[in-house]
């Protein structure tokens, strides 16, 4: 059996994504769990009825979201009072995490000089930035 890692031999830059990964997937997940809770016990009514659900299953995503009144792009953030969109909190950080990840780590690649990460990880975060703002499908 192979013996655990040394964290002392990690790189302090590995260590630090582990770290916020490691909590916005707790975070994100807590989330998940709080909002489905909400969404089932009735604490949050839902944005759209239960029992509406399987009628409206089987439409194409455009109908589905002219019958259910739901928003596109950001939209959903205004409804997150409703059980059934506040999962989607939980599901925006999960898929977050890599940002905050790689802005943790700016401080450290600019204390020792290294533009070149700093520049990777700033593009990175851009890229995803972008990617979420719904501008490459002309959800602006």
């Amino acid at each position: 059996m192979k013996a655990p890692a040394d964290r002392s031999m990690q790189p302090a830059e590995q260590s630090r994504y582990a770290l916020w990964l490691d909590w916005g997937t707790r975070l994100g997940l807590a989330m998940l769990v709080l909002g489905f809770a909400a969404y089932v016990s009735g604490v949050l009514p839902p944005h759209v009825p239960v029992d509406r659900l399987p009628q409206l299953w089987s439409l194409p995503v455009g109908q589905f979201l002219a019958e259910t009144n739901t928003p596109t792009g950001w939209g959903w953030l205004a409804l997150l009072h409703r059980g059934d969109i506040l999962g989607m909190a939980g599901i925006a950080v999960l898929s977050g995490c890599s940002v905050a990840c790689l802005l943790a780590l700016l401080p450290l690649y600019a204390a020792r000089g290294d533009k070149a990460y700093v520049a990777i990880c700033l593009a990175e975060v851009a890229v995803v930035m972008l990617a979420a703002s719904g501008w490459l499908a002309g959800g602006h």
